[in-house]
Order: C-alpha cells, then structure tokens, then sequence
C-alpha cells in the first residue's frame, strides 16, 4: 500500500509535467491546471490515500454492494451539478424535449423528424428528457437528476455484469472504477446522450447475458427490449451492440443449441421493435444514415484525440494499465468470458476511435477490465487499496481542478443570465443574438441553451435567409448549428401589442459593435445587468447584456 501510495503521488507529479500531451478538447490538463496551485492538488491527494487506506478497514462496500455504489456515485456526481452546459449540442436535444413538454408525446412522435428538427440524433434520449420537464418541470436540475440516476444505475449494472461473470469482487472493482473516471464524472450533468445511451447499453449486455443464462420468456423480451431501447438512443450505440453476437459465442460451450434459440429468439424480438420505428420514420432514418457515412465517419480522424490523453490523463492511469494486465491474466487462465468485456475496447482501437466522447458507452466495459486485472492480486486488502486509491485520487482532480476549470468558462454567463432574467419583473424577454467573432457555431444555438435556465417566455425571430453559415463549416463537427429552425414556440410578436419588454443580448466579444438595427432596438433602453466571464480556451464566447425598458 505504501508502494502503491509513493507510485500514485509519483505518476501525477510526471503526469502534471507532461501535460502537454493532453489534446482532449474539453478538459485538457493543460487548461484545467493552469493557475492552480499545484501543491495544494498534491497534498488533498496524500490526504485521499489516507482515506483509502480507512476504506479497506470498511464491511459496507461487500455486504451490501448495490447501495453502496449506488449512493455514493450519485453523491459524488452532485458536485459537478454546479458547472455549466458546456457542448452546444444540449441546444437540440433541449429544443426537442422542449416540443414534447409543450405539445404533447403525440406531437413528438408525429413531428420528430420533420417539425421537430433532428441532426444524427434519434428520439428516446429526447423523449425522455420532455417527460422530466413535462412531469417535473422544466428545468435543469431535473435533467442533472435523471442522468445522475441513470449514471449510479450504469454503476449497479457494471457490478452485476461482473458478478454473473466473474462474482462479486470483480463486479465490485468494477462499478467503482467507473468513478475513476474525470472526463467522465464531468459529462453526466450535461444535456447531452452519451450517459444515458452507456445506461442503455450496459442493460442491454446485462439482460442479454441474463436471458442465455436463465429460463423463461420475460428475460428473453427484457433482453429484447433493452437492446431496442439502446439502438433509440444513438447511433454509435448500433456499432457497440456487436458485443450481443459475442456474448452468445462466449456462451455456447455452456448451453449449444439452447443458447443459440435463446439468442435467436431475441433477435427476432429487437427486430421487430425496431423495425417498427425505422418503417415509420425510414426517410428521417436513410438521410441520418447517409449523413453519418458521407460525413461524420469520414471525420472521425480530423475530430480526434490521441490515445495518451484518454487513457493516462483523462482516465485514470492505474485504470488502463489494470486493463492491460487483465489480457494477461484471462490468456495465462483461457478464460472463455473475458471476449466479452475486452470487444468493445477491440473494436475501438481496430476502428481508430480517438475521440474520448464517442467512447463513452464503452467505458464500463473498461472498468471491468481494469476490475478483472486487479483481482489478480491475491492479498484483498491491497486489491482494495488499489481500487479505492484510483477512485478518490480521480475525483479528487476532478473535484478540484476540472471543476474550477469548467466554472469559470463563458458558458457560465449564460446560466447567471438566465437566474438574473428568472427575478425580473416580466413575463416574457426578447433574444438577441450576435454572430460569433471567432467561433464557426452559429450564435442562434444559445437561444435554447438560456432557455435552459429561465423559466421566462423567450421570443427570438430567426431569419434563416439572413444567415450564412462559413464555408470552412462542411467539415466542421459543428456543421449542425448551422441546420437550427426555430421553434413556434420562440415566434411570439410581442412588438405587434405595443409591449415594450426587457431584452437580452448574446455576443461574443465586450468590444462587439452593435449593429444599428440594435442600437435602435434598445433606444429607451437601459443596461441593467451583464454577465462578462471570459476564457481564453474556447471560441465560443457566450457574454450576456440583459436591458430593461426606462
């Protein structure tokens, strides 16, 4: 332990100095250390080896596994509750949640597609996310609660795929390493798809293995629902559910032909559920997929990140090199199950899948792997030490250097702005918007990420003829923000009854020149607040100017 403890203050200190390396294009160590003091990050790291050491001394993690992982990964994600949405991609999947809340699940159902506008998105993510605004309101909490839950719930699933594998320990080992994870504990707040669809994906494993394994025909329509609901959520997910075919493959030394029935007859039964939704949606489906060839699989290379950012800064070192040792020990046992958690990391090195958030569904299957090269060593205490030294070393970088880091982002502005807006004295505030200075986004996005945060009526008009997105944009990964319609819920003629309403405008630069057309807008106008917080690490900037009638 003392070993294990000098070796992990020592990988972070080399790890620091070479943060260099780290190209990840959200929280690079070379942005999230910068103006830390780094002498303090390592002594809360001594002070986290401590407290590893105690929780080998604890009997709760083994008597009750589920509840404790359980709760204590949703009490470790709520302190990132507090960063701000940080991809711009939340801004359609809040527009489509947004559709249902108001018109109905009818409305969505009919409209996706077509009203409702889709990029290479498809529906149950979004349709989720309107049945938490519709049942619980619309606000961001309610989604940051519904991830988290879905997180902790990818969590117990972790532990109860490795336990029917392997038992307990490795299932133990596993759920918990998820939380070792900093780029990952960052994304489960967000409104985004990628954490719901690793839920989808990992019940879709677990159902599967408990349908070869178990009698009776509701663990068979489990298995064939679960891998329904994980091809609705994303497309990358399609590519990751190649692991079913080798799960049953793994299997067949255990049951032959009964495994092969089994597997057939949920085969059948994830066909014609999602049939059922490609036949009814197949122009919406055919264009998605045209799309996700001709563009963005081509340009999986040019949106990359290099494999020494994700597996040794943006996941825990000690992780991946568990991982590693654990093919050595499954070759050294010939153990005819480990195919099963090694495929999807197979298929991702294979396919050169260098971006660290199309990889996010198969991180699980990475902690199992770390799990299962761990419980090779014999003494317990160690094991245990070792796992639980890689989880709070991890959440302690994540806690006091990605967080700080993500917090003081422009993005904030738009979350201060929309708490400003929520205690003003007006129904209803007016939106405008000014084109970005260094960024290709099309500043019509920020619309719906402020109505994230406001419980005020919107009203935005959006001039699709007046905008012209960049050429340079073909190839960008941002290219969708420039196929943002409007939604009818944003186009109410407040001018047209007279009513002078506050209004706030998004721009990207304090020195931004404000067009006359603007400039005549808020002729009577005062400046009643601005949100200014500025980084020098991303393009787009989000600075809010909120004016209010003299």
């Amino acid at each position: 332990m003392v070993l294990f403890t000098l070796l992990g203050l020592s990988v972070f200190l080399v790890l620091y100095n070479l943060r260099v390396l780290d190209d990840n294009r959200l929280t690079s160590w070379q942005w999230v250390f910068s103006g830390i003091d780094i002498l303090t990050i390592f002594l809360i790291l001594a002070a986290g080896y401590v407290l590893a050491y105690g929780f080998t001394k604890l009997s709760i993690p083994e008597r009750k596994p589920i509840t404790f992982l359980f709760f204590s990964s949703f009490g470790t994600v709520t302190f990132f509750w507090s960063e701000p949405e940080l991809i711009v991609d939340a801004s359609r999947y809040f527009v489509q949640a947004k559709h249902l809340e108001l018109y109905g699940i009818g409305y969505f159902v009919a409209e996706w597609g077509k009203e409702i506008m889709v990029w290479t998105d498809l529906p149950l993510i979004p349709l989720l996310y309107g049945l938490v605004f519709k049942f619980f309101g619309e606000s961001r909490l309610g989604i940051q609660i519904f991830n988290t839950l879905l997180f902790s719930g990818t969590v117990v699933l972790t532990y109860l795929i490795g336990k029917q594998l392997w038992g307990r320990t490795v299932g133990l080992y596993g759920g918990l390493l998820l939380l070792g994870m900093p780029y990952l504990l960052t994304q489960v707040p967000l409104m985004l798809v990628d954490v719901p669809t690793m839920f989808f994906l990992n019940l879709a494993i677990f159902t599967t293995i408990m349908a070869l394994r178990q009698e009776g025909i509701l663990t068979i329509a489990a298995a064939a629902v679960a891998i329904t609901l994980a091809m609705l959520s994303k497309y990358s997910a399609w590519l990751m559910l190649s692991i079913l075919p080798v799960i049953v493959l793994c299997h067949l030394s255990v049951g032959g032909k009964r495994m092969v029935l089994r597997a057939s007859m949920i085969a059948f039964g994830a066909i014609i559920l999602v049939g059922v939704f490609i036949l009814s949606k197949f122009d919406v489906v055919s264009e998605q997929l045209r799309l996700l060839l001709s563009y963005q699989l081509p340009a999986l290379e040019r949106w990359g990140e290099n494999p020494a950012s994700t597996f040794l800064f943006q996941i825990h070192p000690f992780i991946s090199l568990a991982a590693l040792f654990s093919v050595y020990g499954a070759v050294k046992k010939k153990d005819i199950m480990y195919p099963i958690i090694s495929w999807l990391l197979f298929l991702i090195i294979f396919l050169e899948i260098n971006r660290l958030r199309y990889i996010i569904v198969a991180l699980p299957m990475l902690a199992l792997m770390a799990a299962y090269g761990i419980s090779e060593i014999k003494n317990i205490k160690t094991s245990r030490f070792f796992a639980s030294s890689t989880v709070i070393s991890a959440v302690v970088i994540a806690i006091f250097a990605y967080l700080p880091f993500l917090q003081t982002t422009s993005m904030t502005n738009i979350e201060r702005a929309g708490e400003y807006l929520d205690s003003i004295d007006a129904d209803r505030i007016e939106v405008i918007v000014l084109p970005q200075v260094r960024s290709a986004i099309n500043p019509a996005v920020s619309v719906p990420l402020l109505d994230l945060y406001t419980k005020k009526d919107l009203v935005y008009h959006y001039d699709e003829k007046q905008v012209v997105a960049p050429a340079s944009i073909r190839k960008s990964p941002l290219r969708f923000t420039w196929q943002y319609k409007n939604p009818r819920y944003y186009e109410i003629d407040a001018v047209a009854s007279g009513e002078r309403i506050p209004i706030a405008i998004i721009l990207s630069d304090r020195e931004q020149i404000l067009s006359a057309q603007v400039m005549k807008k808020i002729t009577g106008y005062r400046l009643a607040r601005e949100f200014v917080t500025s980084d020098r690490v991303f393009r787009y900037r989000t600075i809010v100017r909120v004016y209010q009638p003299v």
